[in-house]
């Protein structure tokens, strides 16, 4: 067993009853520490499961059991270089030079704010490049790529969530384990 750590973005329940909270607990949400930000409900996770599907999976049933309704999964899938350097541990500057193409070739090109001085990366697309230039680990970027899935899955409602994240992270394994050979 692993422990994953991630948060649940939800709506639909009124923080301010006083069963808010106690909801979450009886749900399964016991892992979990309940908070109410900026309109939305976080459910902050620390969740421990033999897989990160099997993490995600249980997590986002015991959210609805509670009887929220679940918007999407974070860390954020869009990162800043800021953001990349904060998750990886690596220097601002070493991020940067590899966004640049001074340090190593085809790192990712950002996704959005792509005029501005705060682009914006997809966090799946950089970690599959840092794994695949040694400086994360296959895990990271197999987690990354899992809340990039259950976010477009959740997006589209897709009723079987599980199948799935199995099924596209086995894709996804396979085309790691290809790309590093």
């Amino acid at each position: 067993m692993k422990t994953f750590e991630f948060s649940i973005i939800a709506s639909g329940l009124d923080p301010e009853a006083d069963d808010f909270a106690d909801r979450f607990f009886r749900a399964g949400c016991d892992d979990a520490t309940i908070s109410f930000q900026k309109g939305h409900i976080i459910v902050d996770f620390a969740r421990e499961a033999d897989s990160i599907v099997a993490a995600i999976c249980s997590a986002i049933e015991c959210t609805e059991k509670a009887g929220a309704h679940v918007n999407r999964l974070e860390p954020d899938p869009l990162v800043s270089l800021s953001d990349i350097a904060a998750r990886t541990g690596l220097s601002r500057a070493a991020i940067t030079n590899y966004s640049k193409g001074d340090r190593a070739d085809s790192f990712p090109s950002p996704v959005a704010r792509v005029t501005s001085k705060t682009s914006l990366y997809s966090w799946a697309a950089v970690a599959a490049w840092l794994f695949q230039h040694k400086q994360l680990s296959r895990e990271e970027a197999v987690e990354a790529e899992a809340v990039r899935v259950a976010n477009a899955a959740i997006e589209s409602r897709e009723p079987r969530l599980r199948e799935t994240l199995r099924r596209s992270l086995k894709t996804y394994e396979a085309k790691l384990e290809k790309e590093a050979a």
